[in-house]
């Protein structure tokens, strides 16, 4: 049977312009009721988690799912500003029927979103979100208890503990961080508090970057987004790594000691590397992105690894995992899945497996988390208005062009934001002029056919 078709949910839950629809309290009441409904069965004492990043629209929307969930007889507990992996976590350590986090991740702060997780702390599935679509666009009436059944809500006042000790869980105990000097800049998000508390308790000397959120400064000039900053200071205070969370902190890059930009891709073959050789890595396969770089693909293939791609969405990248069996996948922006500590993105974890390789080799980030020569690679986005330029005839021609023209010698990657009205113009190849133009190319190709904002 097809599920019914999603027009709320992108490839990341539902997300929009905080105050504005779907991004309002009205379908944050609506979403918690329909989602009640449908994970209120059984006889048991139904739960849900809900944590939030650091936006001002969070108080918004945190008491609006509260009363869809309460009313719907579900008990809510709150945690507060914690980072997207710890609500996964969570969830499955108290044994929730839901969690729920408030955040649009790498987005500025006018932007909010709302991620979803079942009770295995996996983010619900295709058809279950389609589900509660279906349930919102109908009479909710149905969904609401009696006053003697409606939930209640209370605060969990040990949820930063509780994942600043799983996250340590994750490094190799007989090791610390000590004479290590780490910048960790936590985008004014969701771990400005755990993330570094995790690495000053493993030893090392900690310069805290992105820690005073305001509601509003979130991902601004910061985080892994915006690693500029964070390079700077890493060369000033002669660190030995920098650390860029986005604002739910499942996602990082890197930065070494000479302040050159370590991404996703080189933080997957480090990690596949030093698991394979502790026999710890499964599946024979790390699982990537369509975005990941061909150069990865090559790097691990000379190892006798194999790289499983999937399309753009770290959802998309765990489940994959699951179907192959495999312990480690990513994305180039940085989210690092490694169902050995967690089932979700989790930045800081990654960060733990890349010390844990510096201190083990004793040699600086600048030798260590290179791992391979990347193939030049070029990305555009391209904004517009209205329907998809990608179904114009004399789009489709030139990609067409541009992919013979490459042939094997390359590739072109031509994608929707799942997110934003933005169209994505990848091209990677051993020659760089070539890459360039054909971007250009494209791009141009989209333009001509797009309805450009103003």
């Amino acid at each position: 049977m097809t599920a019914p078709a999603r027009r709320l949910f992108g490839t990341d839950g539902i997300r929009g312009t905080a105050n504005r629809a779907p991004m309002d309290a009205a379908t944050a009441l609506r979403l918690g009721q329909a989602a009640g409904r449908i994970f209120n069965r059984g006889v048991h004492r139904h739960r849900v988690v809900i944590g939030k990043d650091t936006r001002i629209s969070g108080y918004m929307l945190e008491p609006a799912l509260t009363a869809g969930f309460i009313g719907t007889g579900l008990d809510v507990v709150l945690v507060g500003p914690l980072p997207t992996p710890a609500i996964a976590m969570l969830t499955r350590s108290l044994r929730a029927d839901l969690g729920v986090m408030i955040s649009a991740s790498h987005n500025p702060y006018e932007d909010n979103g709302i991620k979803l997780f079942g009770p295995d702390g996996l983010k619900l599935s295709d058809a279950q979100e389609a589900e509660i679509e279906a349930l919102m666009a109908g009479d909710l009436a149905c969904a609401l208890v009696p006053p003697a059944r409606l939930g209640r809500a209370s605060r969990l006042e040990d949820a930063p503990g509780r994942y600043i000790e799983a996250a340590k869980q994750s490094f190799p105990r007989g090791l610390t961080l000590e004479r290590l000097r780490i910048v960790i800049d936590c985008a004014h998000g969701a771990a400005y508090k755990v993330a570094p508390t995790v690495l000053w308790e493993l030893g090392a000397e900690v310069v805290p970057v992105g820690v005073g959120p305001d509601g509003f400064n979130i991902n601004d000039g910061v985080g892994s987004t915006a690693p500029g900053r964070l390079a700077e200071i890493v060369r000033e205070r002669r660190a030995d790594l920098g650390i860029a969370l986005d604002g739910d902190a499942d996602r990082l890059v890197l930065v070494d000691e000479k302040g050159a930009i370590i991404d996703g891709d080189q933080i997957l073959a480090l990690i596949a590397g030093s698991w394979h050789a502790q026999d710890r890595l499964r599946g024979g396969h790390v699982v990537a992105t369509v975005m990941s770089n061909m150069g990865l693909e090559r790097h691990l293939k000379e190892r006798g690894l194999g790289l499983l791609r999937t399309a753009v969405g770290d959802r998309y990248v765990g489940e994959r995992m699951r179907e192959a069996g495999c312990n480690l996948g990513g994305e180039q922006s940085g989210h690092m899945i490694m169902t050995d500590f967690g089932t979700t993105g989790d930045g800081l974890v990654a960060a733990l497996q890349v010390l844990a390789v510096l201190v083990e080799e004793g040699r600086p980030a600048s030798q260590v988390c290179r791992r391979f020569r990347p193939l030049p690679q070029r990305l555009v986005n391209v904004r517009y208005t209205g329907a998809s330029p990608l179904k114009d005839a004399a789009v489709q021609r030139e990609i067409a062009a541009q992919e013979e023209r490459l042939g094997e010698r390359g590739r072109v990657l031509i994608r929707a934001s799942g997110t934003e009205p933005v169209i994505r113009v990848m091209a990677e190849a051993e020659d760089e002029t070539l890459v360039n133009e054909t971007v250009e190319l494209l791009a141009e190709a989209i333009r001509s056919r797009a309805k450009v904002p103003a």
